[in-house]
């Protein structure tokens, strides 16, 4: 099982602010991480979170996808090694066809990558020009773009540039409903915003244990998260949009790679892309840092992989 404070270190990475709180480690990879000591693909897959199924059978059910979100835990040398390999099988099973995207890349940074993976910029340059460090561009993430270029298939730049996203929390939606048609293009407002057990969680985790008093909640009243839900939400939002893009081009299954708590339990991402693309198979794969499953992994994800403690653990 997850630890409770463990939960909310991945939370706030996804929505932490400069000025409020903690900028977003999920806009940028959280640290660098040293290689594993064996075979990301000798790890334990469970469909469903309950039912033992083999690596392959994920890798052919993903292959056969429209669409893979691929929930990560920011740091986790096996867990990156092993969602890197996944890209890697599917790009293999799917003939070579397939689109990445990434949450840890921002719309902006768009032309960066295309510079890259076209051959106009080498790889410093690209660093330089995408504000890649080792700490922000992890190995397992420069895998996976590594492998795309080398299969020739595009990289998407998925996520809202924090600035956005910034507004929407202090300002609403309102503001960005004004900017330019150009500005708007780097982010896509929510069509509404969720409900139910994505909702909960979210006021679950980042209501901290000093809000209660004797056992007591202190505060039942979780509006004053709103602004942050907002801000939240418009990562989803964006990032399913830019996934729904790239399915009206046809060209293989689109995987995003993204932090666990947005594919978790029908979170907002694939709450979002449900809403943005109906009808297209969806797929979903949560990397858990543990080595076995326990009663909160049943229905976390299609095929829920258990990689073993790492960083965010210990």
């Amino acid at each position: 099982m997850i630890r409770f404070h463990t939960w909310k270190t991945v939370l706030h990475a996804a929505i932490a602010l400069a000025g409020a709180m903690l900028l977003s480690a999920c806009a940028s990879a959280s640290r660098s991480e040293d290689a594993p000591d064996r075979d990301p693909r000798a790890v334990s897959v469970y469909r469903d979170g309950a039912t033992p199924a083999t690596w392959q059978e994920m890798v052919d059910a993903c292959a056969a996808a429209d669409a893979v979100l691929v929930g990560e835990n920011h740091g986790h040398p096996m867990g990156l090694a092993a969602a890197s390999a996944l890209w890697e099988d599917i790009l293999a099973k799917s003939s070579g066809s397939g689109t990445l995207a990434l949450e840890f890349f921002e719309r902006d940074e768009q032309v960066a990558l295309d510079d890259y993976m076209n051959g106009v910029t080498d790889e410093e340059a690209f660093r330089k020009a995408a504000r890649r460090t080792n700490s922000n561009y992890p190995p397992g993430h420069r895998s996976m773009v590594e492998a795309a270029k080398s299969a020739q298939r595009p990289v998407i730049a998925a996520n809202a540039p924090r600035r956005y996203v910034r507004i929407a929390r202090l300002d609403g939606y309102e503001k960005l409903q004004g900017l330019s048609p150009e500005q708007k293009r780097l982010f896509r407002i929510p069509d509404s915003l969720p409900t139910g057990h994505y909702r909960d969680a979210f006021n679950k985790i980042m209501t901290s244990e000093a809000d209660h008093k004797d056992g007591e909640p202190e505060q039942t009243d979780f509006s004053h998260l709103d602004s942050s839900f907002r801000s939240q939400s418009l990562w989803d939002w964006t990032m399913a949009e830019s996934v729904a893009r790239a399915l009206e081009a046809r060209s293989g299954p689109v995987l995003l790679v993204i932090g666990r708590f947005h594919v978790d339990h029908e979170g907002g991402t694939v709450l979002a892309l449900r809403q943005l693309s109906p009808g297209s198979e969806i797929k979903t794969v949560s990397f858990v840092n543990t080595d076995a499953p326990s009663d909160d992994d049943r229905n976390r994800a299609d095929f829920v992989v258990f990689v073993g403690p790492g960083p965010e653990t210990d």
